[in-house]
């Protein structure tokens, strides 16, 4: 089964961009997924192509008209109405792995990038679309944050990185951050490889990167760490915060 990404943009230039090469571009050019890019001027009511207006009760910029933005996702449905449809929106919800994982077993994605001040409200309900970000920054539009999420996708279509267990023992994979890597030289610049690393002893390095992987969450990713272990990070003040059900 082919995983089809269907793109609603106002930029169809920038696709398909750096997933045109590497592991994508491959994977791309073998038929394990597809690419169609919509300009969502081509579904404007006026002569101009007007996509936009300005805010209801004022403001700066300019919103993404609903009845534009509902004529472009039905025409990518049209035919295909199980992919879910999700728009690129630093108000959605946090994009997790667990949720790329479901995503990638799926059929596809039709994804809506935004510009100016964002989307008319009205078309997440009226269209079952899935508010998604990729974080807690602000992009000059979606198009960048639709890449990324094709990418963390794409990796995980069969065949894509070759051995199966390629991403098992990546970062967020079972809620933690990956452990560090090393490789040659042993020594740089005064800083060696671990030695453990270097021991040949297998249950010792797993215990090793273990440690390492949960000491690193724990200290770089604390929300990651929480949630991980059920039990609230530490205070600034040292003391331990149970998990209390209000």
């Amino acid at each position: 089964m082919t995983f089809v990404a269907t793109v609603l943009t106002l930029y169809p230039e920038m696709f398909p961009g750096p997933l045109g090469v590497s592991l994508a571009g491959r994977a791309m050019a073998e038929g394990t997924w597809a690419l169609d890019t919509v300009q969502i001027r081509d579904f404007a009511y006026d002569k101009h192509r007007t996509v936009d207006d300005t805010p209801a009760g004022g403001g700066a910029g300019m919103v993404l008209r609903v009845d534009v933005l509902a004529k472009a996702i039905d025409h990518a449905r049209e035919g295909d109405a199980d992919r879910p449809v999700i728009a690129m929106t630093p108000r959605g919800k946090p994009l997790t792995q667990a949720r790329v994982r479901e995503l990638a077993s799926g059929p596809g994605v039709i994804l809506l990038c935004g510009r100016f001040e964002g989307f008319d409200e009205r078309i997440f309900e009226g269209r079952a679309v899935e508010e998604v970000s990729v974080g807690d920054i602000v992009l000059s539009g979606g198009e960048p944050a639709a890449l990324m999420l094709l990418d963390a996708c794409i990796r995980l279509l069969p065949g894509v990185m070759g051995a199966p267990s390629s991403g098992a023992e990546e970062s967020f994979e079972n809620g933690l951050l990956e452990y560090p890597h090393y490789t040659r030289p042993q020594e740089w610049e005064g800083r060696t490889i671990p030695e453990v690393l270097r021991s040949g002893d297998h249950a010792k390095i797993a215990q090793w990167r273990k440690r390492r992987s949960e000491d690193d969450t724990r200290s770089r990713r604390p929300d990651l760490w929480e949630r991980h272990t059920g039990v609230r990070v530490q205070s600034a003040s040292g003391a331990q915060r149970e998990v209390q059900d209000d």
